[in-house]
């Protein structure tokens, strides 16, 4: 057993980022004539992140994780990682050809088959839902447009 000196790691890089992101959020005005102003969302969302990291740095001194064993497990764990991002990328370079919708489906069903190794009907499931609600709640509720496709949807 070891410490987890990735999740050390990332929650410093991490906190580091949140704290950028606050110090340029608090140079924004934080309410504007009609509501939140554009420095309120930047804000929370740098508060979130460093609280984030916070937790994680802190779960990094109390737990210890197991060591690989052998180097074989170690490259395909970080394959693994690597593969996930590579197709957010791969997702959000094909926003613009496919739209919000249907990039964020294909990206969610990648994820929960390939990666979590669930069955392709809960990712289908999982990705319609979770596109409908953010259309839901942007296009609707905040009147912010999502990128759409070529064909409008």
């Amino acid at each position: 057993m070891r410490r987890d000196k990735g999740n050390l790691a990332a929650g410093i890089v991490l906190a580091g980022f949140g704290l950028y992101v606050i110090s340029v959020a608090v140079e924004l005005p934080y309410v504007s004539d009609v509501g939140p102003g554009p420095g309120f969302f930047p804000l929370w969302l740098g508060i979130g992140l460093v609280l984030f990291a916070a937790t994680l740095i802190f779960t990094s001194f109390t737990s210890l994780r197991r060591a690989p064993t052998n180097e074989t497990q170690s490259w395909r764990l970080m394959a693994r990682s690597l593969s996930g991002w590579l197709a957010l990328m791969i997702a959000i370079a094909l926003l613009g050809r496919l739209g919000f919708v249907a990039s964020f489906i294909l990206l969610t069903i990648f994820l929960i088959v390939a990666l979590d190794r669930r069955p392709p009907l809960l990712a289908i499931v999982v990705g319609v839902g979770l596109a409908v609600l953010f259309y839901l709640i942007f296009d609707f509720a905040l009147d912010v447009s999502l990128p759409k496709a070529v064909w409008g949807f």
